[in-house]
């Protein structure tokens, strides 16, 4: 399986370009996955389901499954970091792509996602792992890249420079 982190700052356009990288890759007969870094107190679950009462009533894990989906939700008794890779090995390995959301400090390759607009500062200069570059202003970059700079609004394009350097995301299943 091949793994990329689209990283950047909030509002620059990361959950939408994976919505479209997932049908992309999908369209060409990919399977793919994601992983979603999340803050503290995010919920899945509503009150008055009864997966909700199961967890309420204490319990560690509870799965919600039908014939067409599957859901693990776990409780932690204190906080708990989660690493990348451990969540890495929860996914069902025969999948081609895993798009990561987040976890912008993990040592994975990213497609770094900036937009001037946002005000936010570009992490390429700094961060060695970023492969490339998705912008929809590669005119303000602050500095010029050493790696390729993709338009954020080609979708095509960017998906098709995955699949090209698909080796390069090639994740070895044996980290965890």
């Amino acid at each position: 399986m091949k793994v990329i982190c689209i990283a950047g700052y909030s509002n620059c356009g990361k959950t939408h370009l994976i919505e479209r990288l997932i049908a992309a890759l999908k369209a060409r007969g990919l399977r793919v996955s994601t992983i979603k870094h999340a803050h503290h107190s995010f919920d899945i679950d509503h009150p008055g389901k009864d997966s909700f009462r199961h967890r309420a009533a204490g319990a560690f894990e509870v799965v919600v499954a039908s014939d067409t989906r599957l859901a693990l939700m776990r409780e932690f008794e204190r906080q708990t970091p989660l690493g990348v890779h451990g969540l890495l090995a929860e996914l069902d390995h025969g999948v081609d792509w895993v798009l990561v959301e987040g976890f912008k400090s993990s040592e994975l390759p990213r497609l770094e996602v900036w937009r001037a607009a946002a005000g936010k500062p570009a992490r390429y200069p700094e961060d060695g792992l970023v492969a490339a570059i998705a912008t929809d202003s590669p005119g303000q970059l602050p500095q010029a890249p050493r790696c390729p700079v993709l338009d954020l609004n080609d979708t095509e394009a960017v998906a098709q420079w995955l699949l090209a350097h698909g080796g390069r995301f090639e994740y070895p299943l044996n980290s965890t």
